[in-house]
């Protein structure tokens, strides 16, 4: 347990140091409104909108966070912009809400599809996942289904090995379908908890994308139909807007139930996390702000915005 505490309070002040460029961009801002304006009127209002915008939280988002600012200001007749601060971060809270945010893969045997375009950091993302539920004594068995990019194999195996899991797959040019089909039955075979298909993600044919996923997906049904389905969809943070719309497009071609938004640490553009939840009501399940299996942790909303606002 105490254990348990300590890594949650290392990761706590990685993601207050993580989230330093986002903070800057959004909640240095804020705060010279709040001791900037005398009185709370339209124009304090407009500012934070602005502000919020610009911090990458999105129209959608903004909008109902200035609503309930607004509703909790008058509700509790407020004068001072000083004293908006705390409501305004609970506003941000709430938006972020999305209902309790369930891990049911990690109970039940399972199968965690990652999607997600090249580049995001999805194989690692799949290497983390892996140490990650090894750390929690379940068996893993990895498909490398990602067969499209040579390098994404061997990353992987790389990844497998650290983590003490089987890999099927990895040879560039193979049937992904037929790679997640040897993967299942190495699955059955060997008892695992958890499947775990790493799989290629090209956006920009969405029609041979739709067919792959489909593919799969028609052989998870036939092969595993017992399992429990997850799939989770790699965002790199540091790409704002862009991030929100691959999440629209995946969310397309998928069934998604989990976001991981990568590259946290790098980026001003956190707020696109907020974005994510107002916009598509799909839960953030886990953030990276590092490169270590450490940096990968379940993404908590009440944490990342007092981090965010430096809230101890």
């Amino acid at each position: 347990m105490e254990e348990e505490k300590k890594k949650k309070k290392g990761f706590f002040s990685r993601l207050v140091a993580g989230l330093a460029k986002t903070r800057d961009n959004i909640v240095s801002g804020i705060d010279n409104i709040f001791s900037g304006f005398s009185s709370i009127d339209d124009d304090f209002y407009e500012e934070i909108e602005e502000t919020l915008i610009m911090g990458d939280i999105g129209v959608k988002a903004t909008e109902e966070i200035l609503e309930n600012l607004k509703a909790k200001v008058k509700e509790n007749h407020l004068k001072e912009p000083a004293e908006c601060r705390e409501l305004l971060i609970n506003s941000i809270k709430e938006q972020m809400d999305v209902g309790e945010t369930a891990y049911r893969f990690e109970e039940e045997k399972s199968v965690v599809l990652v999607i997600g375009v090249n580049g995001v950091g999805k194989t690692t993302t799949v290497g983390k996942l892996a140490g990650k539920l090894r750390e929690q004594g379940k068996r893993v068995v990895i498909a490398a289904a990602d067969t499209f990019r040579a390098a994404a194999g061997n990353q992987l195996q790389e990844w497998a090995n650290r983590a003490s899991v089987d890999m099927i797959g990895g040879q560039e040019g193979a049937d992904p379908g037929a790679v997640v089909f040897d993967a299942v039955a190495a699955a059955k075979a060997r008892n695992a908890d958890v499947l775990l298909c790493d799989t290629a993600g090209r956006l920009h044919n969405k029609k041979n994308l739709m067919a792959e996923l489909g593919k799969i997906n028609r052989i998870l049904e036939k092969e595993y139909p017992t399992a429990f389905r997850e799939t989770l969809v790699v965002l790199d943070a540091t790409t704002g807007q862009n991030a929100l719309m691959q999440a629209k497009e995946f969310s397309e071609v998928a069934d998604i139930t989990g976001i991981v938004l990568t590259k946290m640490d790098g980026t001003a553009k956190g707020g696109i996390a907020v974005a994510i939840h107002a916009e598509l009501g799909i839960p953030v399940k886990y953030i990276g702000v590092g490169e270590t299996i450490e940096d990968l942790q379940k993404f908590d909303a009440d944490e990342f915005v007092n981090a965010l606002f430096q809230v101890q």
